[in-house]
């Protein structure tokens, strides 16, 4: 199912207050519970809850060709956990990229995720 991009700044710094952060060796995630979940279960045409997720690359990462490729990595990579795994529904996810993505190869960065999100408790039991 697709994801819904954070758009709002409010959100990212929510998500980097409150909620719980694990980082890894290319990535650290922030993960925290969507209180407009229902809302936007409720404006899907397919009644089922859905994921915000937002990605953050730092200028300090390089010029903006090496912070689009570390983005088009990362969504790679979580298209990947996501066709292995089914994560949990109803979550604001914000993963920041950390300076060794440079570099990095995408099944590098998904080993990553899939670590991280273990350690979050983030993987649905079933896939119903």
């Amino acid at each position: 199912m697709k994801e819904i991009a954070i758009k709002e700044n409010h959100l990212y710094n929510k998500t980097f207050k409150r909620g719980n952060r694990f980082a890894g060796r290319y990535v650290a995630v922030s993960v925290l519970r969507d209180y407009a979940a229902r809302r936007l279960m409720l404006a899907n045409p397919q009644k089922a809850y859905v994921n915000r997720i937002g990605l953050s690359v730092p200028k300090r990462e390089g010029g903006a060709v090496a912070r689009n490729r570390a983005k088009r990595i990362i969504r790679e990579a979580l298209r990947h956990i996501e066709k292995k795994r089914a994560l949990k529904r109803g979550w604001l996810i914000v993963i920041s990229s950390r300076p060794t993505i440079i570099g990095a190869k995408s099944t590098d960065v998904e080993r990553d995720l899939a670590y991280i999100f273990g350690k979050l408790d983030m993987y649905a039991e079933d896939r119903a």
